[in-house]
């Protein structure tokens, strides 16, 4: 009897080692293109930014604190960079209370955002690139054929105090493409609530 049980338990942990991972894009990735709904009712895809040197893409969400404190420096990361060549994307692809698509207008009205907030119904987009947090940043470089990431992580080292924070990871890396330089940090943990999924 134990040595069928452990036969059993052997299989399963086979099994379970065998089926695939989803871990999303790694760092010098080529990004698929995606196409969702933006806070005014029209569809917007990545494909739409070809004209941009990159992009900041941000899942993020209006529930959680971490979000909320790292609001304002979104909103100064687009004022800042997207003259550059790259704006912000954000995504919240969060189920649950307080993050519907009608919650995501009233936010950006409320913050008078200046950048598109679309929303990821099904989640997909979020899965695809790996996204486990809010706020979550993918910094992608347009290269001649596609987007390619070259940093993923957390926007800087305090999550508390924009004041406080002496890395600044995302603001870092975009200079450093623009420069034409290595990007000095490509990946970092990202620090925030766990996004809440429908079907996991």
């Amino acid at each position: 009897m134990k040595a069928t049980l452990l036969s059993l338990v052997i299989v399963a942990l086979a099994f379970v080692a065998a089926r695939p991972v989803e871990s999303g894009y790694s760092i010098g990735d080529r990004v698929s293109d995606f196409r969702l709904k933006n806070i005014d009712g029209k569809m917007v895809s990545l494909s739409d930014y070809k004209e941009s040197k990159g992009v900041i893409l941000i899942f993020d969400c209006n529930t959680c604190p971490y979000s909320k404190a790292y609001n304002e420096r979104i909103i100064d990361l687009h004022k800042k960079l997207s003259p550059k060549g790259f704006p912000v994307i954000a995504i919240n692809a969060n189920a649950g209370p307080g993050d519907s698509f009608d919650d995501n207008v009233a936010r950006a009205k409320s913050k008078q955002y200046e950048f598109v907030y679309l929303q990821d119904e099904t989640q997909e987009v979020a899965k695809r690139f790996g996204a486990t947090n809010t706020p979550h940043v993918f910094v992608l470089h347009k290269t001649p054929n596609s987007f390619e990431v070259a940093y993923i992580g957390a926007i800087d080292n305090n999550s508390r105090n924009a004041a406080d924070a002496d890395k600044k990871y995302v603001e870092d890396a975009v200079n450093a493409l623009l420069a034409g330089e290595p990007v000095p940090v490509t990946k970092t943990r990202a620090i925030g609530c766990g996004i809440k999924w429908k079907d996991r």
